[in-house]
C-alpha cells in the first residue's frame, strides 16, 4: 500500500471539484494537494482535462495555466530525460511527460512520489536521496595521470558493459517504489543509487573498484534489497536496478572465494 509522510493522524479529505468548460471528451484528474504552510489536512482536487492533450504533463500544465495556478509540480525537459516530473500516477511511479493521457481508461489519480517528505502538492523532497547518491562518489576515480592529448580508451566490450546503467536519470521512481527503502530509508541506499554504484564498479577506466565494493559491503546499505522487483516495474527508462544490485552482491561473493 502506498503511504505518505503526512502530519500525524492526518487524512486526505475531498477537495474542490472544478466545473467542466468547453466541449469535447475529457478526463478527470484527481490530484493530491498539500500545503505545509496551511494547517489543514491534504485534499484531492478534481479537474476536467480535455483529451486533446497527448501526455499527462500537458494536462497538468493546462490545469496550472488555465484553472489553478497554485498547483505545484516539477517539470523541465518534457522528453523523459531530466526525471523532474516523476510522480505516482494511478498507483505507479512514472514520468508525467512520457505517459500518454489516453493510456488510462478511467479517471487519473495523481500523487507525489511515496514515502518522501512533501514540500508542496506533487513536489517531493529528494534531498536525502541525492545525499545518498553523492555518498556513492559517482565519478571516475583513477590514479592514472590526466592527459589533454589522450583519451581513456575502452574496447567495445568494455563500453557495452555500461549499457543499462548509464541511462539512469535519477528520477527515483524505483527508489520510492521499494518497500525496503520505505522501511530503511536512513541506511539502505535504494535501487537508484546502487544502480549508479554498479555503473562505476564495472567501468574499465575506474581504478577504485575494490574500494567501492568495500564501501557497499554492509548489511543495510546493500543487503536490505530483497529482490521484490518493484524497482524494475516502475523504471520509466526500462532499466533493471535489481539486476545491477545482484551484480554487486555477486562481485562481493567472488572476493570471498
Amino acid at each position: 500500500m502506498v503511504q505518505f509522510l503526512l502530519p500525524k493522524e492526518s487524512q486526505v479529505r475531498p477537495g474542490e471539484r472544478y466545473p467542466v468548460s468547453g466541449k469535447g471528451p475529457f478526463k478527470w484528474f484527481h490530484i493530491y494537494r498539500y500545503d505545509p504552510d496551511i494547517l489543514d489536512n491534504p485534499r484531492m482536487d478534481s479537474y476536467p482535462v480535455s483529451l486533446d492533450h497527448p501526455m499527462i504533463l500537458d494536462g497538468l500544465l493546462t490545469i496550472k495555466h488555465k484553472i489553478d495556478g497554485a498547483l505545484a509540480f516539477r517539470h523541465s525537459c518534457r522528453e523523459g530525460i531530466c526525471g523532474s516530473c516523476a510522480m505516482n500516477i494511478n498507483g505507479v511511479n512514472t514520468l508525467a511527460c512520457i505517459t500518454p493521457l489516453t493510456s488510462y481508461k478511467g479517471d487519473i489519480v495523481i500523487y507525489p512520489l511515496p514515502h518522501m517528505r512533501m514540500i508542496k502538492d506533487l513536489v517531493a523532497d529528494l534531498t536525502h536521496a541525492f545525499q545518498q547518491y553523492a555518498e556513492s562518489r559517482p565519478w571516475l576515480r583513477s590514479s592514472k595521470p590526466i592527459s589533454v592529448y589522450k583519451e581513456r580508451l575502452q574496447s567495445p566490450e568494455e563500453r557495452r558493459a555500461l549499457d543499462g546503467l548509464w541511462e539512469c536519470i535519477l528520477c527515483f521512481c524505483c527508489t520510492t517504489s521499494c518497500p525496503s527503502y520505505w522501511w530503511n530509508p536512513d541506511v539502505y541506499l535504494g535501487p537508484a543509487t546502487l544502480l549508479q554504484a554498479r555503473r562505476w564498479i564495472v567501468d574499465s577506466r575506474d581504478d577504485a573498484t575494490q574500494e567501492r565494493l568495500t564501501d557497499l559491503d554492509d548489511a543495510f546499505k546493500l543487503y536490505r534489497c530483497h529482490t521484490i522487483l518493484n524497482c524494475v516495474k516502475s523504471c520509466p527508462k526500462k532499466l533493471n536496478p535489481a539486476q545491477a544490485i545482484a551484480g554487486i552482491k555477486r562481485d562481493l561473493l567472488k572476493r570471498q572465494l
